[in-house]
């Protein structure tokens, strides 16, 4: 009789790490679960423009809503209108808000770069 070695299981398998039972995921499946944002070009997209003073101690905020793109693209924008208004300014969950009153200077900047825009508010 021939003594024969055990063939191993974990030859498809490149790591070498086999799982059998996982309940919570020590797989990275951070892949899996992120949203796919699609890019929408500028002249589909409705922006809203709006000065804000609510829950920011009486300073007054100019708003633009209603983006549809990835965070990339809507910080470089925010870059882009921070330099040229010559203020403050960040991104807080789609929304651009810009430190000061530009309601006016920022319509004019974001029509010209293609998108739809219209002031909302008084």
């Amino acid at each position: 009789m021939s003594t024969s070695k055990p063939k191993n299981s974990d030859t498809n398998n490149q790591s070498g790490k086999r799982i059998v039972y996982s309940e919570f995921g020590n797989v990275d499946n951070s892949a899996a679960l992120q949203r796919g944002i699609q890019e929408i070009p500028p002249n589909q997209q409705n922006l809203k423009i709006e000065a804000s003073r609510k829950g920011r101690g009486g300073k007054t905020v100019t708003v633009i809503s209603g983006f549809q793109g990835k965070p990339e693209t809507l910080a470089a924008l925010t870059k882009q209108l921070k330099a040229q208004c010559g203020t403050g300014g960040t991104v807080k969950e789609n929304e651009i808000e810009i430190q000061g009153e530009h309601k006016q200077k920022l319509l004019e900047i974001i029509t010209k770069l293609g998108y739809k825009a219209k002031i909302s508010g008084g």
